[in-house]
């Protein structure tokens, strides 16, 4: 539970001058505090994705096929480690962490293997990557141009989402000004080749997953969100044409409650900035669409069956709160990633609740409730209060150099893992409740195979391409480097000819240098 003070009670008196048609609206209409479309579920559900990856692209592909055939309708690509941090399977750093956590991605020759028989101009993709999203995104393009599908036809999201690195999850290549040029550079590439794509989920998800309170996960991704949209901006580029194409990724934590309010001030926050702030004519602009996962962090590897309850009333907590795609998390995650039953009851979790419970034939049901709306209103004064404290840091870049975030988060972690050792906060199964015959759940082994099987694949792959146009692919990507040029259409010709991975980011590396966190205390 969050450690937000609550009321027994909570009447009228909580909401005194509180306007219904300005602070709440009409679903579709500004400020969007009660969903972005008119009819929301009624005229179409969630997108229900898993997030999945392990192995080989082979290996993958087999279980998107099983996800798809059992209902899923958009697909989320997890990436093992190596891939994450821009290598190629074979380099040294990816010694032993090949497929484990993901599936390994080196090159075009693995994002064809990975959606082979899949038409992608009719799946929506999510890709789960930051430091070097662009170049998984342009390997993804290359792909698609293989199965004759045009960019313009491509829909789904890449994360992208650099500033979250530096404050919580660590898994980024280039310094932080390079690494944010390089998203700017996407924002405008797409805006005029990939006009239906996500260019970047701004995500909270990992902020909360590595402590982060509700009200600091709804600050600190807002406020990473108006980065980007005034670096957008600072390039020239028309608000309008990049923003619609902005979307969200927030985490959803065990309170009920809490968690359908920050969903409902996100919106209204976002909207109104955009608006009023940034000048946004365009309604899309202000209208924030997002995807939700349930909260990893909260799954126990003790009595592992509660976590299907845990995933249960967070994922329909989102429903609640009006998300637009959602992955429920398998019952085992915390033990390995998850078997097909796992993965199979996680997705039958998301239909049972869209076909069997009704929440999808009302709109922004707990619109009016005086506990609720107190809530989104407290979340949203929160919220603007850390506003405040960011700008006296410096901004959002300034308080990631200096570690100020950091360690605001890590304070708040503290906090909770102290309040759980103490007893304060019960944790059933883990410091209550607690069984003497917790039996084990079977668990996903990923083979050593896959190592081997993209050595191999690396070796073929580099003796049989046109090593010359590789050359002067990569040439050309670090002279537009160089250049201060946009990147983008350079690094999408370097994929079409089969440069791997980590030859594209070490082509990048050599002009934007690698990043080092400095140790904070």
């Amino acid at each position: 539970m969050s450690r937000r003070d609550r009321k027994t009670v909570y009447t009228p008196d909580d909401l005194a001058g509180f306007e219904p048609r300005s602070r709440l609206g009409v679903p579709g209409e500004y400020p969007f505090t009660r969903g972005i479309h008119p009819t929301m579920y009624r005229g179409k559900l969630w997108t229900m994705r898993q997030f999945a990856g392990f192995g080989s692209a082979e290996d993958t592909n087999r279980r998107y096929k099983f996800l798809l055939d059992h209902g899923q309708t958009g697909l989320s690509v997890a990436f093992d480690f190596p891939t994450l941090m821009g290598y190629d399977s074979d380099h040294p750093r990816a010694e032993g962490e090949v497929g484990k956590c993901g599936v390994a991605i080196s090159s075009l020759a693995d994002m064809e293997d990975l959606f082979r028989g899949i038409p992608l101009d009719r799946v929506s993709t999510s890709m789960t990557i930051n430091g070097p999203a662009a170049m998984l995104f342009c390997f993804y393009v290359a792909a698609a141009e293989k199965q004759g599908v045009a960019s313009a036809a491509l829909r789904g999201t890449v994360q992208n989402d650099i500033l979250k690195e530096y404050m919580a999850q660590h898994a980024w290549v280039y310094p932080v000004e390079p690494a944010l040029k390089i998203i700017v550079d996407m924002f405008e590439w797409c805006a005029a080749h990939t006009p239906l794509w996500n260019t970047i989920s701004i995500s909270g998800y990992h902020i909360r997953e590595a402590g982060a309170t509700a009200a600091q996960e709804l600050a600190f991704t807002l406020a990473n969100g108006f980065t980007y949209v005034e670096r957008g901006i600072a390039r020239g580029l028309d608000v309008d044409a990049f923003a619609p194409r902005l979307s969200f990724f927030w985490d959803i934590h065990n309170d009920f409650f809490e968690e359908i309010a920050k969903l409902r001030a996100a919106r209204r926050i976002w909207a109104r900035h955009m608006r009023e702030r940034y000048s946004a004519k365009n309604p899309r602009s202000m209208m924030m669409r997002f995807h939700s996962q349930t909260a990893g962090v909260t799954l126990t590897a003790q009595q592992p069956m509660n976590n299907v309850v845990r995933v249960t009333y967070q994922a329909l907590a989102a429903v609640l709160g009006g998300t637009q795609s959602l992955h429920t998390n398998s019952l085992d995650e915390t033990l390995a990633l998850p078997t097909e039953d796992a993965v199979r009851l996680a997705l039958r979790t998301q239909q049972i609740i869209a076909h069997e419970t009704g929440v999808q034939d009302v709109i922004d049901p707990f619109g009016g409730s005086y506990y609720v709306e107190s809530l989104t209103d407290d979340l949203e004064r929160e919220a603007e209060a850390l506003f405040a404290e960011i700008q006296s840091v410096g901004g959002v870049v300034t308080g990631i150099e200096s570690g100020w975030f950091q360690r605001q988060i890590a304070r708040s972690a503290e906090e909770f893992q102290r309040d759980v050792e103490a007893g304060g906060q019960k944790v059933v199964g883990v410091n209550d409740f607690l069984s003497a015959d917790d039996h084990p759940v079977e668990i996903l082994k990923v083979s050593d195979d896959a190592e081997e099987t993209q050595r191999r694949r690396l070796a073929r792959l580099r003796a049989e391409r046109d090593q010359a146009l590789v050359h002067d692919r990569l040439e050309t990507l670090r002279q537009a480097a160089a250049s201060e040029s946009n990147v983008i259409g350079p690094m999408l010709d370097c994929a079409r000819a089969y440069c791997t991975l980590y030859e594209i980011r070490h082509a990048l590396e050599s002009v934007y240098g690698a990043y080092r966190e400095p140790v904070f205390f």
